[in-house]
């Protein structure tokens, strides 16, 4: 078992709490509005979702809109879900077998699919997992509409180009025919003016609403984008193969508190 690592920080700590929080980043008014009913009869639209990581305070009402589109298009039997490894300790690029428990439960391990990953340059780590928000504040979300969604989680320290299309392509071939979503997990510039933010990051989500990986890494190594996760989400782009994006929404923290210097979310669609 992989427990909460951030629960009490970067979310509430209790279920009642954390459930109430969720509740409150879809009604905020940067979130969708209104709380979402789960889709019974999944459509399959969307495979693939660009979700920021930071405190629910900050990030979670851009994320809410995300999930609300998946929510709204039925969820899948498992998410891949890939974070950037923030601490740099354990293999470049890991997959765990563990389930991860948060206040709402234990998200259990797809182990077939997480064992049809371990290809190079993707290792069997948990190390790389134990201290790492990325992935865990995702799995609430899926977790306040459904107990039974599966997961693999991937973490990512190695976020060249090469190395990301190559996880792509793994995540792709293992997924198979599996009705899977993937969740690319990253926030944008870290702690600039919100002009500069808005102004950089725009030039990133550009590439990613073109489906260009090769176009988003140019473009943040370029321009110095402070995008925590520019990997994740060339590896989801390469795994999902989707022939439209849509931007839903783009925030930065300093429209929920005001501050010189801020950290830019944004919640894409890949269909």
């Amino acid at each position: 078992m992989r427990y909460a690592t951030v629960a009490g920080q970067f979310y509430k700590g209790t279920e009642t709490g954390l459930r109430k929080e969720i509740e409150d980043c879809f009604l905020h008014k940067l979130g969708p509005g209104s709380i979402p009913a789960l889709n019974p009869k999944r459509s399959g639209r969307i495979r693939g979702i660009v979700s920021p990581h930071a405190g629910y305070m900050y990030s979670g009402p851009v994320a809410a809109h995300g999930f609300a589109a998946l929510a709204e298009d039925g969820f899948p039997r498992v998410f891949v879900i890939i974070g950037p490894n923030h601490h740099g300790v354990g293999s470049g690029v890991a997959v765990t077998a563990h389930d991860f428990e948060t206040p709402l439960g234990i998200m259990k391990n797809d182990r077939d699919l997480a064992a049809a990953m371990k290809k190079d340059p993707i290792d069997n780590s948990m190390l790389a997992h134990r201290h790492e928000h990325s992935i865990e504040v995702q799995l609430p979300f899926i977790q306040y509409f459904s107990k039974n969604c599966m997961f693999v989680p991937v973490s990512m320290m190695m976020q060249d180009h090469k190395s990301a299309q190559r996880v792509g392509q793994i995540i792709r071939e293992a997924v198979g025919e599996r009705d899977a979503v993937v969740i690319a997990s990253t926030d944008f510039s870290h702690y600039i003016s919100p002009e500069q933010a808005r102004e950089k990051d725009m030039m990133a989500i550009e590439r990613i609403l073109d489906l260009d990986t090769k176009g988003l890494y140019d473009t943040v190594r370029k321009n110095r984008i402070t995008m925590c996760g520019f990997g994740p989400v060339i590896a989801m782009l390469e795994a999902v193969q989707g022939s439209k994006a849509e931007l839903l929404k783009y925030a930065n923290s300093g429209d929920i508190t005001a501050m010189s210097e801020v950290v830019g979310y944004a919640s894409i669609v890949i269909s």
